[in-house]
């Protein structure tokens, strides 16, 4: 049987450390060593369990004493130095879906199991844990929460604008199966924002939540109209002659038709807004973004004889303005 190497020298730290440096050396080598992050590696796994019973001994107070003085003698009953261990048993799954069971010797394995795995499993590995007496025996279990699913989901402008219930199907890649969930598409929704159903994502390991569906939004186009956040942007092309005299136009909004009142004079460029005719909030449904209208002035096409006259007289009636104006102001 191979000899055991000194403790101190498998994790890495002087006969002197302290119990923080010890916690954080065996942090660092469980993490680089443990099974579910070296599937089938033979030589972690071993090492797995070296730096574990190192660090069992160096953290108990009254082990760590005993092995000063009598070495890996105090444990392996020549001595007598130890009796009544605490055991305790930690279960999981492995990367491949197999069972393993590892057995450690004292130590607070609860803070470092939640460490270790934490930062493996990206910070959520282990969702909780419960330990059971059974005959003298310590068992100490953890759970892992299941990964999250992702998809993507199309709507149309309105259902984005205005909200709406969609039955989406899953098909399980396991059995062929299709599960059909009804999601509600919240209004104000717009392309890229993310809808989370709790729970509907890939089965937990040990008893542990189920992740989450997140589903991806594509929101369609509407003719007419662009929208900007919580704002609409349309054009709304009028004729000259309400552009020069004034009038009332009908404009399109999402609500449905309204009549807006032209300014005399309005030039093309120019925008009207909407108040709260725009986008509803997905925060605060009594909050709507604005409509804004660009105006486009139409010049008349094809004109008749007597339009083209009548147009002729306008412009000698302009040019004669402009006249008179430039004589008063001389």
């Amino acid at each position: 049987m191979a000899q055991k190497r000194d403790y101190y020298d498998v994790l890495g730290v002087g006969r002197d450390a302290d119990a923080g440096t010890i916690k954080k050396a065996y942090r660092k080598l469980a993490k680089k060593y443990h099974p579910d992050t070296n599937a089938g590696d033979a030589e972690a796994e071993r090492k797995f369990k070296e730096v574990t019973e190192a660090y069992n001994v160096l953290s108990d107070q009254e082990k760590k004493k005993l092995y000063d003085q009598f070495g890996h003698a105090a444990f392996d009953g020549s001595q007598g130095a130890w009796e009544g261990q605490k055991h305790w048993s930690s279960q999981g799954f492995g990367n491949n879906g197999g069972y393993r069971e590892y057995h450690f010797e004292g130590g607070d394995m609860d803070d470092l199991f939640r460490d270790i795995f934490g930062d493996a499993f990206g910070g959520s590995g282990f969702q909780g844990s419960s330990f059971h007496k059974d005959g003298g025996f310590g068992r100490h279990s953890y759970r892992r929460r299941g990964e999250d699913l992702h998809a993507d989901i199309s709507v149309t402008f309105d259902e984005a604008a205005f909200g709406c219930e969609k039955v989406i199907h899953l098909e399980n890649s396991a059995d062929g199966s299709v599960q059909s969930l009804q999601v509600k598409i919240p209004a104000g929704i717009e392309s890229g924002k993310t809808i989370r159903l709790k729970g509907k994502g890939h089965p937990g390991v040990g008893g542990g939540e189920p992740g989450d569906l997140l589903l991806r939004v594509t929101a369609g186009e509407k003719p007419g109209f662009e929208r900007k956040g919580m704002d609409l942007y349309t054009t709304l092309r009028i004729p000259f002659t309400t552009a020069a005299l004034g009038g009332e136009v009908t404009v399109q909004t999402i609500y449905g038709n309204v009549l807006c009142k032209i300014r005399e004079g309005t030039q093309s460029g120019s925008k009207i807004r909407l108040r709260g005719k725009g986008i509803v909030s997905m925060k605060n449904p009594s909050v709507h973004g604005d409509q804004y209208v660009k105006i486009e002035v139409q010049v008349p096409r094809n004109l008749s004889p007597e339009a083209r006259q009548k147009l002729r007289e306008f412009q000698q009636l302009c040019r004669g303005g402009a006249r008179s104006g430039s004589a008063s102001a001389a």
